[in-house]
């Protein structure tokens, strides 16, 4: 016999259970619309996870990247989560201390380290008029080059701002510079401290989650928006009136959602010249601390610094030594069937580079893999050649005033970020309701 097909009814479904449909979903639910929420996960949150089976550790989102005017921020507050100042996660070159290291290990005379920084910021200075000026399918080296060019520096100064930007485009998008967009970087900027979370960030998930009608292990096969809407999972069929849809990019591309009919083409064309990235936490938890006291990151320059150039320093979380490093773009996919001994071995002998002896193997190691997880495919997304910042409005234009796409990738201001999904959904709850909602009504306890 075949397996019955259950078939429910609700105003609005909402596929994905992340940041971006918790909050529509519990806007809408707050303003009287009866909401279910489908998640292919066995668990909330999405690319917001917690590892809690030691102190806790963030596998995916980790910071708020600037708390000034931050919702995410205001959420996290009301939510009572327990925030730790750790402002290096938008890949500043000078912003808190941080050891510079030559291409031969030793540690840059403060001198010499401060005017690596100037060039850096001299750069940045000169990129925002390259890059307005720059092709439609111009790559993100192609803009630095054509700064760099102008400069007149010696090689060797030249290399080392050069490896910085390579390190930059794959530390903060996990693209290689020549495949992220001139305009790929456009939103690079950091308002406030940035923060991070002891206590772990999936405690937005779980609050904003509290209260909803949540259906678990419910993987989407197809969403038909031909008729009102009907979302198709391997246990059954959901129908509403509308339906948020906050799958990842790298789903979206990957067709394992069958849309009926397809989506409009100013859907398509944006999602077409978006991609998702190749990048992993790598985290090393030792016995002894022996890098340098009070800083926030360790950096290395040079050819050996190619995959392992940045360590950040997690010690003040829990009080256990800790660095976090990223297979990020090329290393992503290099080391991507590696195990994790060979990856502890690769790193750590960077690491004797700059430390010799005092590199002592790490006690602990956590690997992520979002490269391999069949409900993100990958970290967050990033623009391809061609892409300009439209794509991520364009991405979420409604469709037939049924689907409201959301997520990190279809905000433009702070693309792959917790605040771009929370905003976008947000974005979409408004645009079902057909009126303004503060958004403090997101976390507001009446």
């Amino acid at each position: 016999m075949s397996e019955v097909v259950v078939t429910e009814r609700c105003d609005v479904v909402v596929v994905g259970a992340g940041v971006a449909g918790l909050t529509a979903a519990r806007l809408l639910a707050r303003a009287g619309r009866k909401v279910i929420v489908l998640e292919a996960r066995d668990r909330v949150g999405g690319r917001v996870h917690t590892d809690r089976t030691g102190s806790p550790t963030d596998l995916g989102a980790s910071w708020i990247h600037g708390i000034d005017g931050s919702a995410v921020a205001a959420a996290a507050t009301a939510f009572g989560m327990r925030m730790h100042e750790f402002t290096v996660g938008g890949y500043q070159a000078d912003s808190r201390p941080i050891a510079y290291h030559g291409p031969d290990g030793r540690r840059l005379p403060d001198g010499a380290a401060a005017a690596f920084v100037a060039d850096i910021h001299r750069v940045d200075d000169l990129l925002a008029e390259e890059i307005a000026g720059s092709a439609p399918d111009a790559s993100y080296r192609d803009v630095t080059e054509a700064v760099l060019e102008r400069q007149g520096w010696d090689p060797e100064r030249t290399q080392r701002v050069r490896e910085y930007l390579a390190h930059r485009s794959e530390e903060q998008y996990g693209a290689v510079i020549g495949e992220l967009a001139a305009h790929g970087l456009d939103d690079d900027a950091i308002d406030g401290d940035e923060v991070v979370f002891p206590d772990g960030y999936d405690v937005l998930p779980m609050r904003l989650a509290e209260g909803l009608d949540v259906r678990l292990n419910q993987v989407a096969t197809g969403i038909d928006w031909s008729n009102g809407v009907r979302v198709t999972t391997e246990r059954g069929d959901f129908l509403a009136q509308e339906a948020v849809v906050t799958l990842p990019v790298g789903v979206l591309r990957s067709g394992s959602v069958r849309f009926t009919p397809p989506l409009p083409a100013v859907n398509r064309d944006a999602l077409s010249r978006l991609r998702m990235n190749a990048f992993e936490k790598v985290f090393l938890r030792f016995p002894v601390r022996f890098w340098e006291d009070d800083v926030y990151a360790i950096r290395q320059q040079g050819s050996a610094g190619d995959w392992w150039h940045s360590w950040y320093d997690l010690t003040g979380l829990h009080g256990e030594p800790t660095l976090l490093t990223f297979a990020a773009g090329r290393a992503a996919h290099a080391t991507r069937t590696w195990d994790d001994d060979r990856v502890v071995e690769s790193v750590m002998a960077q690491l004797r580079r700059l430390y010799g002896d005092r590199a002592v193997p790490p006690a602990q190691v956590h690997r992520t893999a979002w490269q391999d997880d069949p409900f993100s495919r990958g970290a967050y997304a990033y623009m391809a050649l061609g892409s300009t910042t439209s794509d991520h409005d364009d991405l979420a234009t409604p469709v037939g005033d049924r689907l409201h796409i959301a997520g990190e990738a279809t905000w433009t201001d702070d693309p792959a970020t917790v605040t771009a999904a929370l905003l976008s959904g947000h974005r979409a709850a408004e645009r079902i309701l057909g009126a303004a909602i503060g958004i403090e009504t997101l976390w507001a306890t009446d």
